[in-house]
């Protein structure tokens, strides 16, 4: 209502030029009514619009501080993520030097042990090479002593046959041969 007699108001205000060089005061001048309608409007306008528009701007920043809250926490968890990770990346490569590590000591302790295996069956085997060798020259000096001894007891029986005739010449030779068979022995 106020409205349409601020419109009404202009619309009465003098439209030619003769009518505006008359000197009216200034609250009735057409220029005074359209600024006046025009506040008016913005002033009546101004409460609904002003709920809406701070209602759209106070949902934005709250839409704004959450995303923000969220970005902060986001921030903050890859942050404990990435100190997880580097803690974990720094205990494997603990974890892999004490591996390498250990594995080197095994490596150079299974060396020595094989060295000292190579040595102990190289020292067994030359012990039994050489006990074979001691056995067959006990061996074989045992087969030259029976030879010796069967060559010796041939050529005395065969001395003593010639040398000795009779019943008391076999005494001998048996006797003899009993003792040199003791005594090969």
């Amino acid at each position: 209502m106020l409205l349409s007699f601020l419109i009404t108001a202009a619309h009465a205000a003098p439209l030619s030029e003769a009518k505006a060089e008359s000197h009216l005061p200034w609250y009735l001048e057409h220029e005074f009514f359209v600024l006046l309608a025009f506040v008016l409007l913005i002033a009546i306008a101004w409460k609904p619009a002003k709920k809406g528009l701070l209602g759209a701007l106070d949902s934005r920043i709250a839409r704004i501080r959450a995303e923000l809250d969220e970005a902060a926490r986001l921030r903050a968890e890859a942050e404990t993520m990435s100190k997880d990770a580097a803690a974990k990346y720094e205990a494997a490569v603990r974890d892999a030097a004490a591996i390498v590590a250990a594995a080197k000591e095994e490596a150079a302790r299974l060396r020595a042990r094989a060295e000292q295996d190579l040595a102990e069956q190289i020292a067994r085997r030359e012990q039994q090479a050489t006990d074979r060798i001691t056995q067959a020259e006990t061996q074989a000096v045992a087969e030259v002593r029976g030879r010796a001894v069967d060559l010796a007891v041939a050529a005395a029986r065969d001395l003593a046959k010639d040398a000795l005739q009779g019943q008391a010449a076999s005494r001998v030779i048996d006797k003899t041969i009993d003792e040199l068979g003791k005594s090969a022995a």
